[in-house]
């Protein structure tokens, strides 16, 4: 019996004790009636009705009862029947998984096989790789092994040959101990004869003394002080003649000297050079974006030159926009900005500000990581964080077209050749070189020269008085007084003077070597004119019978002179007149 039927059995138990409760009730009424009054009495007539209608209402629940009784047999029956049923299908169920559970056992059986096969397989290849790596294994460790048998009758060799060239070198040493000895008993012999004739020499040198101081009348104190005047007057003037070919030679060698040092310096260093502008285009993937740049009733392109500081030109140049600004560094961040908003696509006043910050930062990062490099490849690791800020600012700073970081970092490799040549303190000559335009990051901001700037700077973030002294001389702003000023300004101007570097220097350059060419083409009787050492040197060829000595110094003089007036250029230029003059004749 399940729960089900235990269920359904105390059911119909209740049901069966209601029916017969409410029979004991029916007929406990039936008494009362039967001994009750008249039917007369109303009361009893009412009593009566009301139990009537009980007994009624207890019909009809016992009939109730019944039905509900029959319902729950019928229940009962169907239950059976279902469980009966499930009995059915549990027992179908049990055959059915002992038929799979018999299908798996074999196909376990099966697949366990299979995985036997397949490891022993593989154990197989295993064992075939594992023999063909042991066997080259085994001819590596062959070959090394005649490598070393060979290596060691190499140095066996190179023993037995070293062996031989000592024994060589012990013969060639007792030869020369026996050569030695012999040499010395031939010097002893010839020391004594030299002492026998210096003994000899003595005493004619003192017979003949005697005789000239006989013949002379003087003695030969007298004598002596004589020639001592006479050798001294001698000496005096060659000594003059000497000291006078000795100052020329170090003039000329010096200036030599001076010229390879800053060559070498020029030539072992070479940097990259940058087109200056104050102006940055950004192109635009098509024309309608400039009409969501400027916003409606233009409000987005006044909030960004208000938020950037940056005047935004937008012409009829195609796809592209301008973005002017004295500041380099400004420039960049409002070209980043506005890069970044194109790229996003929502322009508006608040998103141009969320853009800017991100901007700035993201600029200001690129800056300290050029500083940062900047200072690795110049060799430079203790610095004030102010200054490394200052100094990347002028990633962005151009002077003549030239970057002004790369020029700090091409002036300190200049300086410290110069310095290493010379055998200074490059370490200090590197950092003044590095450190003299640190200024220009402030000169949009701070009044003043860029050298005075500069040195206040130094001075400011604990820098040495030399680098501060060589950074405010650097423009002669304060005379130079030390040899770190003097190679910084002479760095300086290699790095900033020579051809290509600038670009207006180097047109200037170009300018002043046609014109100083004409100058000296148009004198008469020059034939040839030629610009050399970067226009430091002109050499004037003029036809000799046009031009005498005394016209040829006279030409110079003249080109010289014109050339001052006229030009301005650094250091100075030498003018060289070349008169050649050719007699032939022929021998017959």
């Amino acid at each position: 019996m399940n729960a089900f039927d235990a269920v359904l059995l105390g059911v119909v138990l209740l049901l069966v004790l209601v029916v017969v409760g409410a029979v004991l009730v029916g007929v406990r009424t039936m008494r009362r009636l039967s001994a009750a009054p008249r039917p007369e009495d109303p009361a009893y007539i009412a009593e009566k009705d009301r139990q009537e209608q009980s007994l009624a209402a207890l019909r009809t629940a016992a009939d109730e009862v019944n039905s509900t009784i029959d319902v729950a047999k019928s229940a009962a029956s169907a239950a059976r029947a279902e469980a009966a049923a499930a009995k059915a299908e549990a027992k179908a169920a049990r055959a059915e998984a002992r038929r799979v559970l018999d299908d798996a056992r074999a196909e376990a059986d099966t697949v366990l096989e299979r995985a036997h096969k397949q490891a022993e397989a593989d154990a197989e290849q295993l064992r075939t790789a594992a023999r063909r790596s042991g066997e080259r294994e085994v001819a590596v460790l062959a070959a090394t092994t005649r490598e070393q048998a060979a290596e060691v009758e190499r140095r066996a060799a190179r023993m037995d040959e070293r062996e031989r060239l000592h024994t060589e070198e012990v013969e060639r040493l007792a030869d020369r101990e026996r050569q030695l000895t012999a040499a010395s008993a031939a010097l002893a012999a010839r020391e004594s004869a030299l002492a026998e004739r210096e003994q000899a020499v003595a005493e004619a040198e003192e017979q003949r003394r005697r005789e000239l101081e006989r013949v002379a009348g003087l003695t030969a104190d007298a004598a002596r002080a004589e020639l001592i005047e006479v050798i001294e007057t001698q000496a005096k003037r060659e000594a003059a003649l000497l000291v006078r070919d000795i100052e020329s030679d170090a003039r000329n060698t010096a200036e030599q000297r001076a010229r390879h040092i800053v060559v070498d310096a020029i030539q072992r260093v070479a940097s990259e050079q940058t087109a200056e502008s104050v102006v940055s285009v950004l192109h635009l993937p098509g024309d309608e974006m400039k009409g969501r740049i400027i916003g409606r009733e233009g409000r987005n392109i006044r909030a960004f030159e208000s938020v950037t500081g940056v005047n935004l030109i937008i012409d009829d140049t195609p796809e592209a926009v301008l973005l002017s600004c004295f500041d380099p560094v400004r420039r960049e961040v409002g070209r980043l900005t506005l890069e970044k908003l194109v790229l996003d696509g929502r322009i508006h006043p608040h998103r141009i500000e969320e853009v800017y910050d991100l901007a700035r930062q993201e600029v200001e990062q690129l800056c300290h990581r050029a500083a940062e490099d900047a200072l690795v490849e110049v060799g430079i690791t203790e610095i004030h964080p102010e200054l490394v800020s200052l100094l990347g600012r002028l990633r962005y700073r151009t002077s003549y077209g030239q970057n002004v970081l790369k020029h700090l970092v091409e002036t300190a490799h200049i300086a410290g050749i110069m310095a290493a040549e010379l055998r200074l303190d490059v370490p200090t000559i590197k950092r003044s070189a590095f450190l003299h335009d640190i200024g220009k990051a402030l000169t949009h901001e701070v009044e003043g020269s860029h050298a005075i700037i500069g040195a206040d700077l130094a001075r400011k973030y604990g820098e040495s008085e030399d680098v501060v002294h060589a950074i405010e001389a650097h423009h002669n702003e304060v005379p130079p007084q030390t040899i770190e000023a003097v190679l910084t300004q002479a760095s300086d101007a290699c790095s900033g003077g020579r051809p290509g570097a600038r670009r207006e220097s180097l047109e200037a350059y170009v300018k002043r070597l046609e014109r100083i060419e004409e100058i000296a083409a148009g004198k008469l009787g020059v034939e040839k004119v030629f610009a050399m050492q970067a226009g430091r040197e002109i050499r004037v060829m003029v036809k000799p019978d046009d031009v005498d000595d005394i016209g040829a110094a006279v030409l110079a003089r003249d080109v010289a002179k014109q050339i001052e007036e006229e030009l301005t250029y650094p250091g100075q230029i030498r003018v060289t007149v070349v008169r050649e003059s050719r007699v032939t004749e022929i021998a017959r």
